[in-house]
């Protein structure tokens, strides 16, 4: 199966590719810096190739070893985006199939993306540093010189020295996870040695590494099932991760294991990191990287590990081959998460997060109209465009319905399962093509339908769901919507009480949403941004009464200020602006940053729209308190960029 070349590299693979690589790190929280070498095994894909060209960013490259003896290299020009290639002389007459080892010693710089540091005052527990990475999409470069493209599939191991205890994406080899913290030497002052191995195949995005002060805690084993899972966190937290999780992620992995192949990885951990990490979560290989905002202490929000776990299939086993093709990942992984979502709970379950999406999706779309090609579920990327420009809910939500389509099309999700199977043990392994996808998925009911199924398949509106553009999708979808008309009615009574000047007139209550789960009061105040903006006080009053002005739960709190911020020339808006601000930045009194991207992003493009001036200023004064990939992006949202 031939891929085509990744825009976002600048790397050979397709003539000498890495099948395997080994990371020989230090760490200097002093310095902020990984130091010391990656070691590839290369093998030649074409005869005599003369050089292999590794993708590099921000790195501080000192020398190269081949087979052991001095290697000759050359960085190449920095581009803003790719990096610097880095070259490496190959000795001459191999041939295809024929394998080398290129030892490159470098440095960690203070400009890498993939890395943000803590300082002490910036973790739970306030005693240790703290740090830890986001590779993907293209940001393994800056951690190590790398093929860095998901068409490339390699294994690895890791041995890294650290006086705080480090954790990676692959199975712990010593010493023991289950032992105690640190080999029991001093946390914070003695050096220890962690060794890793990952024995599967993974793009280079989902390396990963994170260094602090956490534990572990294992959760219960579930019979008759060989992998093993447990939970990390700083030792503050490692009680409330635990009590979050132990009920839920060995459910969510075995209901996954009954509608695809076996779980592949061995481990699966999660790790509740720092309030800065950008993302809800990341589905490293073996350890799911989580933001701390799931700790709410009733387990409403822990259905994201449902999302990252179903990755190991979709991504971390059959992998989008770049950036263009990316709703391979998110799509699927979506589709599938509220395919279990019925499973673990009920169909109403799924039509409502469906529903929930579908407000998400709009969100994207209208941001993306003077953008329209962001609006695709296929992006012709140019060579060199930053596919971090193109990230949002598109390719997980647009994909995901277009597979329920599928799924309605094809005689529903009895029937379609059995394809879905099919389709992950045919590409398990393996990088592909929306082109792929679609020649598997014809030959697939072809051989399993027929004509009849090939004429539904044939009927599909391909192009304008893979390539269409503007705000709706190509075909009115229809979810079930059980769960949500309660919180439907009571926001439309809102509406209608907008008339009502004396907010103690209104005849609402705080028992109005006694029996929501948290689910449902998100649809609630999703449903009220539908309507015009309420008056000020009627949103002061529903703040106050619903508690939404101080929930600790973000999905809520986010949401509540979208509310008020509905129209930006207000005097809600000019009010909740400044308390929307602080919030974001963690300036409200619990000194937590909201670094994930779900809510920074759009909280400082709300506040900016009412006040440009205070949400820069508000931005300016705590930048760093953000992960690198999140401030950049932050800083173009308000035009700083």
């Amino acid at each position: 199966m031939s891929l085509p070349s990744d825009p976002t590299t600048q790397a050979n693979w397709k003539d000498i590719a890495s099948e395997h690589i080994d990371l020989n790190w230090s760490v200097d929280f002093a310095k902020e810096t990984l130091s010391g070498s990656v070691t590839h095994t290369l093998v030649w894909k074409k005869a005599d190739v003369r050089e292999v060209i590794f993708d590099a960013q921000a790195l501080d490259i000192q020398k190269v070893a081949i087979d052991g003896q001095p290697g000759e290299f050359s960085l190449g020009p920095n581009h803003e985006v790719m990096g610097a290639p880095l070259k490496v002389v190959l000795p001459a007459n191999r041939a295809v199939g024929d394998k080398i080892r290129v030892q490159i010693f470098y440095s960690t710089t203070k400009a890498c993306t993939a890395l943000q540091w803590l300082d002490k005052e910036q973790t739970q527990g306030k005693t240790f540093p703290f740090m830890f990475s986001q590779c993907q999409p293209i940001y393994a470069r800056s951690l190590a010189p790398i093929q860095d493209s998901p068409s490339v599939k390699i294994t690895y191991t890791a041995k890294v020295k650290s006086v705080l205890p480090a954790l990676l994406s692959a199975i712990r080899v010593s010493p023991p996870a289950d032992g105690p913290a640190h080999d029991g030497k001093e946390i914070g002052k003695d050096v220890v040695t962690y060794e890793y191995n990952q024995p599967v195949p993974i793009p280079s995005y989902l390396i990963a590494i994170a260094v602090g002060n956490f534990r572990y805690r294992p959760l219960p084993k579930v019979e008759g099932k060989e992998w093993k899972s447990g939970v990390w966190a700083e030792p503050e937290l490692i009680d409330a991760t635990y009590w979050e999780f132990s009920e839920d992620v060995g459910r969510f992995l075995s209901t996954a294991e009954k509608i695809l192949p076996p779980y592949r990885f061995g481990v699966y951990d999660v790790l509740v990191l720092p309030p800065s990490f950008p993302y809800g979560g990341m589905e490293n290989a073996c350890l799911t990287f989580l933001t701390p905002t799931l700790l709410v202490g009733d387990r409403t929000l822990v259905d994201v590990v449902v999302h990252e776990l179903t990755h190991s299939w979709f991504g971390n086993g059959v992998t989008q081959a770049n950036s263009t093709h990316f709703w391979l990942n998110e799509g699927w992984t979506t589709y599938i998460e509220r395919v279990l979502l019925q499973l673990l709970h009920t169909p109403a379950d799924r039509g409502f997060s469906f529903l929930i999406g579908y407000k998400a999706l709009q969100d994207a779309l209208k941001r993306y109209e003077s953008q329209p090609k962001y609006q695709r579920l296929v992006i012709d990327f140019e060579v060199g465009e930053d596919p971090d420009d193109a990230y949002s809910t598109v390719p997980y939500e647009k994909g995901a319905n277009f597979l329920l389509h599928l799924e309605r099309m094809l005689g529903g999700l009895d029937e379609f399962l059995p394809y879905v199977y099919d389709y992950v043990s045919t590409f398990m392994g393996k990088s592909i093509t929306t082109e792929d996808w679609k020649a598997h998925l014809y030959a697939y009911w072809e051989k399993h339908g027929g004509e009849e199924k090939i004429k539904a398949l044939n009927s599909v509106k391909w192009d304008e769901w893979l390539y269409g553009e503007g705000l709706k999708l190509p075909v009115e979808m229809i979810y079930d919507t059980a769960l949500a008309r309660e919180a439907f009615a009571l926001a439309e009574k809102w509406d209608a009480a907008r008339n009502e000047a004396d907010t103690s007139k209104l005849g609402f209550q705080e028992s109005d949403v006694a029996s929501f789960n948290a689910n449902q009061k998100i649809v609630f105040l999703e449903r009220l941004q539908s309507y015009p903006a309420l008056p000020h006080a009627h949103i002061q009053h529903l703040g106050a009464l619903y508690g939404f002005l101080t929930t600790p739960n973000a999905e809520l709190r986010w949401r509540f200020y979208e509310v008020a911020l509905l129209d930006p020339s207000s005097p809600a808006a000019k009010e909740f602006a400044p308390a929307a601000a602080q919030w974001v930045v963690g300036k409200d009194g619990t000194g937590v940053v909201r670094g994930r991207m779900k809510f920074c992003r759009p909280t400082f493009r709300a506040v900016a729209r009412a006040d440009k001036k205070l949400a820069i200023e508000v931005f300016n004064e705590n930048k760093f308190s953000f992960h690198p990939i999140a401030r950049r992006l932050i800083e173009k949202d308000l035009g700083l960029a």
